[in-house]
């Protein structure tokens, strides 16, 4: 019997609705995966923090896994980014405009700060750490290398983002980020009122860093809309960041990242 119109227009509605959650499903776990970094994270890590059935999970790790872009570590039985991922990412032509324009201000606050220095982009929900910046003082904090990823709102990075964003915004951020705070020994009241604090004092701030004697300081960076794209972090063991190193840190900060956005608004980037 054939199809009414009705049934066909429905169906035509209903199939590419169907595709695009699947496609963003599949995103949202190689994302948790992608934070995994090498270690790989367990398919339970996975399900809790993208609020998916384990059956499902379980589908798209394997489809991914068939296409090179994840892969299961055999001893661990964890799940990783796969190598077809890298291979993709050699295709992008050029720089991203924001590296461009951030460089010569890396350079100079590196030079002026002495510290190990962070550039972290937002990405959804994360934070993803671009670049990364090793001063002259002879111990430097190295707790995130280039390609680590993080749910907003675990590192002063991500405080320092939420806290340039409008509060509502910020607070549904958090909201889905909720249940991967666990992993990190945080949740999300302990986050709202970090970011509260960053923004009633213009920059974000850990007293007890990544790793464990440390304190890391950061200023977000906007786009020319208004809009908070990224954040320039220090991170050094705490002696090195009293009250009065604090601010003279915070002054070069601000300073570059007011820099850098010029540096966008001109096109440099």
């Amino acid at each position: 019997m054939d199809k009414t119109p009705s049934s066909r227009s429905a169906r035509s509605t209903t199939e590419p609705r169907q595709g695009a959650q699947a496609i963003r499903r599949a995103l949202a776990v190689l994302r948790i995966l992608a934070a995994g970094r090498e270690t790989g994270v367990p398919l339970a890590e996975v399900v809790q923090a993208t609020g998916l059935t384990r059956p499902t999970v379980h589908r798209i790790v394997h489809v991914l896994i068939e296409e090179g872009i994840v892969e299961r570590h055999g001893k661990s039985g964890r799940y990783a980014i796969g190598n077809q991922v890298p291979e993709l990412a050699l295709a992008r032509p050029r720089p991203s405009p924001l590296l461009v324009a951030a460089n010569p201000s890396l350079r100079r606050a590196s030079a002026d700060i002495g510290d190990t220095l962070f550039l972290t982009v937002r990405t959804g929900n994360d934070t993803l750490c671009v670049d990364r910046r090793i001063g002259a003082y002879p111990i430097q904090v190295l707790s995130i290398e280039v390609g680590a990823r993080r749910p907003l709102g675990v590192s002063s990075a991500g405080v320092a983002i939420l806290a340039a964003m409008p509060a509502q915004d910020a607070r549904k951020i958090v909201a889905a980020n909720e249940k991967r705070f666990e992993a990190y020994r945080t949740d999300a009241g302990t986050v709202l009122a970090q970011v509260t604090a960053a923004r009633r004092r213009g920059y974000g701030m850990r007293e007890i860093g990544l790793v464990q004697g440390t304190k890391s300081i950061s200023t977000w960076i906007k786009t020319p809309d208004g809009r908070p794209a990224a954040a320039m972090t220090v991170s050094a063991v705490r002696t090195r960041l009293g009250p009065r190193r604090e601010q003279e840190v915070v002054d070069v900060l601000q300073r570059e990242a007011r820099a850098i956005e010029q540096n966008i608004r001109s096109g440099l980037g």
